[in-house]
């Protein structure tokens, strides 16, 4: 098993950006910088690349919006009722799994077709992260249909 923990806030994918060039049309990534990031910390681990069919964790840990803290006298302390608040504002969890997924191939598997079990989820915490746990997928056998 594979745990790492990437400091920062979560990076969601975009999309593609298209810039017209004479009569062409050119697609590029505006997400250079933000893969090169992931990369550093990624390569810096020194894991193997794992092969097989693997079960992969991702968890995205988001820093919290201001509203919801107080202002005034309460100013930095959580509102009791965004206590319990989970993201559901856009970036989607999938398109951070997706960023998520694109980097680590080939450097924690080869290709992310190797992922049959994926979980995903977002949530609020003091120190953004973004959390990776793989580890091989167990056969459950063949599925009735």
């Amino acid at each position: 098993m594979i745990r790492i923990t990437i400091p920062g806030k979560p990076v969601a994918k975009k999309r593609p950006r298209f810039a017209r060039i004479g009569k062409g049309v050119r697609t590029y990534s505006d997400q250079q910088t933000d893969e090169g990031r992931f990369l550093l910390f990624l390569q810096a681990s020194g894991y193997q690349a794992m092969s097989g069919p693997l079960s992969v964790d991702l968890e995205f840990v988001l820093p919290r919006p201001k509203s919801h803290y107080g202002t005034g006298r309460n100013s930095g302390k959580l509102k009791r009722k965004m206590l319990d608040a989970l993201p559901v504002s856009k970036p989607d969890v999938d398109n951070f799994a997706k960023f998520t997924l694109d980097v680590c191939n080939g450097i924690l598997w080869r290709d992310d077709a190797a992922v049959v079990h994926l979980r995903a989820f977002k949530r609020y915490g003091v120190k953004p992260r973004t959390i990776i746990q793989i580890e091989s997928a167990a056969p459950h056998g063949e599925m009735e249909s």
